[in-house]
């Protein structure tokens, strides 16, 4: 009993301090983003010789093919995951003023053509995926979204998301970053306004159709910085806690084909020179269920490997913006032939680009 006595007192200072630790980053809010920053650019450029180091002692060679594939594995895993974790905890503060009822007010009531530039560039910026096209597809037709300005928006946010920019600017420099958005922006403008030109409202599934219109309001959201910082965490966890499984998996797979796929093999299939390249790599892409986060891992092994561009890029849009998943859940909501028209439609400007800069690259 007086064990337990003297022992509850050290209890609740532990709590106490564990909370403390756990509330400073609101409570100093300056001081912990300055921190954080310094504390991610130390471990950042840290990471190439701690993964050689950790390969070197281990019993195998390595300038083998194991050797060769541990060293991407080690490397990339911290390497994306803290790239993720700090670009979603940044874009989790600002977006915070994203909310769906905003972004449906930005874009209710707007003319095609324009409304598409808007829509695809507010796709980039929301916090939203391809797991959310349900509901925001059915806001938006409420609030009296044209439906090619809905396109633009719902092919964007996933493709050309903050988190995809961030990723290709950190593995492959602001050139593949840049050529990324702006080929990821023209496929959902153009791809967007095809689909409203062609007027299939008619194809929306009646009871999507049918319902009743609501008036879109934007609440303006005044946050402090500490509230901020708190939507910065949940952020975190709701995507990394979400995404890290598909990470380690393209990781995983890039590290197979960095360690033990020849280069001469990989250029013959995906290189400049086999015309059937491009699209090959669009229909291995629409299968697969994966994101940004997920896909970049093997597209960085792919272009070490000897693949074009064109071809990766072709199959990295594939893979996020018109995948199988996307196609099921859009299938609530949206009748076979228009699903069949969208994807139709933006595979087609997916093969264009990837043709094109196979080309020009």
């Amino acid at each position: 009993m007086i064990h337990e006595e003297a022992r509850r007192p050290r209890e609740e200072a532990r709590r106490r301090v564990l909370a403390r630790m756990a509330s400073w980053p609101t409570a100093y809010p300056r001081a912990f983003l300055a921190l954080s920053a310094l504390l991610t650019a130390i471990v950042y450029w840290a990471l190439a010789p701690v993964s050689e180091a950790l390969v070197g002692v281990l019993p195998i060679d390595g300038t083998s093919h194991l050797g060769g594939a541990l060293q991407f594995f080690l490397y990339d895993t911290p390497k994306v995951l803290l790239l993720l974790t700090g670009i979603v905890f940044v874009m989790g503060t600002v977006n915070s003023a994203f909310s769906p009822e905003r972004t449906r007010a930005l874009l209710a009531g707007r003319r095609e053509g324009f409304a598409n530039v808007m829509a695809a560039s507010l796709g980039v910026v929301t916090p939203f995926c391809s797991c959310s096209a349900v509901p925001l597809f059915i806001g938006f037709v409420q609030a009296g979204v044209p439906l090619g300005v809905t396109f633009s928006f719902l092919i964007a946010a996933p493709m050309v998301n903050e988190v995809a920019l961030a990723l290709l600017f950190g593995l492959f420099g602001w050139r593949i970053a840049l050529l990324y958005l702006g080929l990821g922006l023209t496929v959902a403008i153009v791809a967007g306004w095809l689909i409203g030109r062609l007027g299939m409202e008619d194809s929306l599934e009646d009871w999507v159709r049918d319902m009743p219109r609501i008036a879109a309001q934007a609440t303006e959201i005044r946050l402090t910085l500490a509230e901020r910082i708190e939507a910065g965490f949940t952020a975190v966890r709701e995507i990394v806690g979400k995404v890290w499984p598909y990470i380690l998996g393209g990781i995983a797979i890039g590290a197979a084909i960095h360690g033990y796929v020849p280069e001469e093999l990989m250029a013959s299939i995906m290189g400049k020179d086999a015309w059937w390249s491009v699209p090959l790599a669009i229909l291995i892409g629409v299968p697969m269920y994966t994101n940004a986060a997920g896909v970049i891992p093997i597209v960085q092994a792919l272009l070490a490997k000897g693949a074009a561009l064109g071809t990766v890029l072709a199959f990295m849009m594939s893979v996020i913006a018109v995948s199988l998943p996307e196609m099921v859940i859009l299938r609530k909501i949206l009748k076979p032939r228009l699903i069949a028209i969208f994807v139709a439609v933006v595979a087609s400007g997916i093969l264009l680009v990837g043709v094109v800069f196979n080309a020009l690259v």
